[in-house]
């Protein structure tokens, strides 16, 4: 999948541009009716798949106090989205400047970079533009001037209710993990790289890696079983999400610490993805650092009985 930041870079030829938009996080089941209606109709047409997206949440620029915490990181959904086949992607700075323009600017500015839009798909209630003053509505007004299908997406829907990255969201952080897989319609995962930690887990004897989840939504606090991905590689770990409280630091910081069990050597800067199998415990706080020590210890022997 070829990755452009701006329309003009997308070398379409003399083809006409099938379009997929939306924020996508998590690139969930009702996302991914979008993309792949796109990608039918490029295939109809002789067109050119482009999905386009945004590098944040645009709450961040628009309405900071209401950003929800995200399901996926950034190169998460990009990779998720490549999976599913468009040609290429369009990946959009989301800044004020950009927050400026109206709905039908951004479709004509889209319409003139290339030889045409052959279709555009979007979800049937997306809004976009300044002042969401681009719907569905709108596309088809343009459409019918520009000579362009529009496909307005009605949600998917499971167990009777309509999936969105909300109701993935809600499941996330009351531990339905199970649920927000579905949604998903592959198993839920957290990433993010591996940053710099206190070191405290080494002088125990189980080093870790400190995931940086700033911004992602993560599922209750606790000790859980995982599979850890990194270099392309799968290993079975141990995660902790919360403060550690046997430390007893009067501001602790949420952290998520992943000890991989069969794995050594330096991750600093990796990507770490985490797929969660199973939560052994919640995390609680205890008399010693010694009887912290021995329960991460059983925890081990627990999780390698899960795996």
């Amino acid at each position: 999948m070829q990755l452009v930041h701006t329309a003009n870079e997308l070398n379409a030829g003399n083809r006409k541009v099938c379009l997929a938009i939306g924020f996508f996080d998590g690139v969930h089941l009702g996302h991914q009716q979008i993309i792949r209606q796109t990608i039918t109709d490029a295939r109809k047409h002789g067109a050119l798949a482009l999905v386009i997206t945004f590098d944040h949440h645009p709450n961040a620029v628009v309405a900071p106090a209401r950003v929800p915490p995200l399901i996926y990181s950034l190169p998460q959904k990009l990779r998720t989205i490549e999976s599913l086949g468009p040609e290429a992607a369009l990946l959009i700075h989301f800044d004020q400047a950009f927050s400026q323009k109206t709905g039908e600017t951004f479709i004509r500015e889209l319409a003139g970079a290339w030889s045409g839009i052959q279709s555009i798909c979007v979800g049937a209630n997306f809004a976009f533009g300044h002042k969401r003053s681009g719907h569905v509505d709108l596309l088809k007004q343009l459409g019918g001037e520009l000579k362009f299908s529009v496909h307005g997406m009605a949600a998917v829907s499971l167990d009777g209710e309509p999936v969105s990255s909300t109701r993935i969201r809600e499941a996330i952080r009351a531990g339905d993990l199970d649920a927000a897989s579905q949604m998903l319609g592959r198993a839920y995962s957290i990433a993010g790289p591996v940053v710099e930690g206190d070191k405290l887990g080494r002088q125990l004897g189980f080093p870790t890696a400190n995931l940086d989840a700033a911004g992602l939504g993560l599922p209750p606090s606790g000790v859980y079983a995982i599979h850890a991905m990194v270099r392309g590689q799968i290993h079975r770990a141990l995660l902790n999400i919360g403060t550690r409280p046997t430390l007893e630091n009067p501001n602790p910081p949420l952290r998520v610490e992943a000890h991989l069990l069969d794995f050594n050597g330096e991750l600093y800067g990796e990507e770490l993805e985490i797929v969660f199998a199973e939560k052994l415990r919640e995390e609680q706080k205890f008399a010693s650092v010694d009887e912290l020590k021995a329960q991460i210890a059983r925890d081990i022997e627990r999780a390698k009985g899960i795996f």
